[in-house]
C-alpha cells in the first residue's frame, strides 16, 4: 500500500509539471528500480578519465546525473532523459550507462564524496522519467 501511495504521488507530481503549458511536451512514466550511488573515481568507473561518462559528458561534482542499466535504455531512459527520483526534489539527467551485468538499476552520481555514496547504499525506489511526445501524432 505504501509503494502504491508513493507511486501515486510521483505520478501526480509528474503530471503537475505537464500542466504548466497547454500542450504537454513529455509523457511521464513511473517505474520501480534499485538505486545505488557512484563517484567519478578510477576504481569505480574502470576508466582512465573517470570524469567522462559513456556519451562523452564531463561529470562534475554537484551535477544531477545518473547512470542507468542498459535494459532501461530500451525503455526510453536514453541520454539526457529527465528523471525524478522519489527521495530528491531536483530533476536528474541520464548521463552515463552501467555495466551490462546490471538490470533495472540506476546509479546516482555523487561527485567525489565516497562517504556520501556509501551512506546512500542501495535502495528500491520509484522514479519518473520523461518521454518526448511526438507532435506529429498529437492534435493541435
Amino acid at each position: 500500500m505504501k509503494r502504491f501511495f508513493i507511486c501515486f504521488l510521483i505520478l501526480v507530481a509528474c503530471k503537475e509539471e505537464s500542466k504548466t503549458s497547454e500542450k504537454p511536451k513529455w509523457d511521464w512514466k513511473a517505474i520501480e528500480v534499485t538505486a545505488s550511488a557512484y563517484n567519478s573515481v578510477p576504481w569505480q568507473t574502470k576508466s582512465i578519465n573517470p570524469d567522462i561518462a559513456a556519451w562523452g559528458d564531463t561529470l562534475k561534482p554537484g551535477m544531477n546525473a545518473i547512470a542507468v542499466s542498459r535494459d532501461l535504455l530500451k525503455m526510453g531512459l536514453a541520454h539526457n532523459t529527465m528523471v525524478k527520483i522519489d527521495t530528491f526534489p531536483d530533476t536528474f539527467y541520464v548521463k552515463d550507462k552501467m555495466n551490462q551485468k546490471w538490470k533495472n538499476r540506476i546509479d546516482i552520481y555523487m561527485g567525489l564524496d565516497i562517504k556520501k555514496a556509501r551512506q546512500w547504499g542501495k535502495k528500491k525506489l520509484q522514479i519518473c522519467y520523461a518521454i518526448p511526445i511526438d507532435t506529429i501524432f498529437t492534435s493541435k
